[in-house]
């Protein structure tokens, strides 16, 4: 990634997904002007566009001015490794982040809790250890949350936001522990049903049937004898 790229004054939306990018996430991305601050948007042309920009995930999202799109950081799927830059919490404005599948490794930064406008935020498939910050529950906008396949440990921090996310989003850490995982995975264990296979059923009468016939025989041919020899 160039060094350059926080000159950029206009860049609010940046994807590099899905490339052979590494080394360590360049400082450089977290002093790009967009994304720290909700005063740079003001140079951008707040003036109607003459075509719909679509989202790309869901087609029935258009936006018709340039600061109604949501700003957006997408490294994933890339061989980015080192620990994710505590300066992330400097980028304020933006919506969504995506550090998924690297090679990142280290705690999540404090510093994540600061991005209040966040609704995105996936930091899955890595190598990330430690506790998850119970201060990310204050992230009232956040409607998309993903850690699974981390190494991170520790109870799940209880109430706020991070109750509305499934099991998925925390799957992969064995060493996750917690009142609302367990609440979770006991209720479901409560409504186990446990079936017989057919095939196991099916031997269970055979072998049932088979001991009645024989054990009937045994009685017939014990009370033949006993006629032969005392009747």
């Amino acid at each position: 990634m160039p060094a350059w790229i926080n000159s950029l004054n206009s860049l609010f939306y940046l994807d590099v997904s899905k490339n052979s990018l590494s080394g360590k996430i360049p400082i450089t991305l977290m002093e790009v002007p967009m994304l720290k601050s909700d005063k740079s948007a003001a140079y951008l042309d707040p003036g109607h566009l003459e075509l719909a920009v679509f989202w790309k995930s869901d087609l029935s999202r258009q936006y018709h001015v340039l600061t109604a799109f949501p700003t957006f950081l997408n490294l994933s799927t890339n061989n980015f490794t080192g620990v994710i830059p505590p300066e992330i919490g400097q980028l304020k404005v933006l919506s969504q982040l995506d550090f998924s599948y690297n090679k990142l490794y280290g705690d999540i930064p404090l510093s994540v809790c600061n991005l209040k406008k966040l609704e995105v935020l996936d930091l899955s498939n890595n190598h990330l250890t430690g506790v998850i910050p119970a201060t990310l529950g204050n992230l009232h906008f956040l409607s998309a949350f993903n850690i699974s396949n981390n190494d991170l440990e520790g109870a799940v921090p209880a109430g706020g936001q991070l109750n509305t996310f499934p099991d998925s989003s925390f799957d992969g850490n064995p060493k996750l522990c917690g009142a609302m995982l367990v609440h979770r995975r006991s209720s479901v264990g409560a409504d186990t049903v446990y079936v017989i296979p057919a095939e196991q059923h099916s031997n269970k009468i055979i072998f049932f049937i088979a001991f009645g016939l024989f054990f009937g025989v045994g009685v017939l041919y014990d009370q033949l004898v006993f006629y032969r020899y005392f009747g």
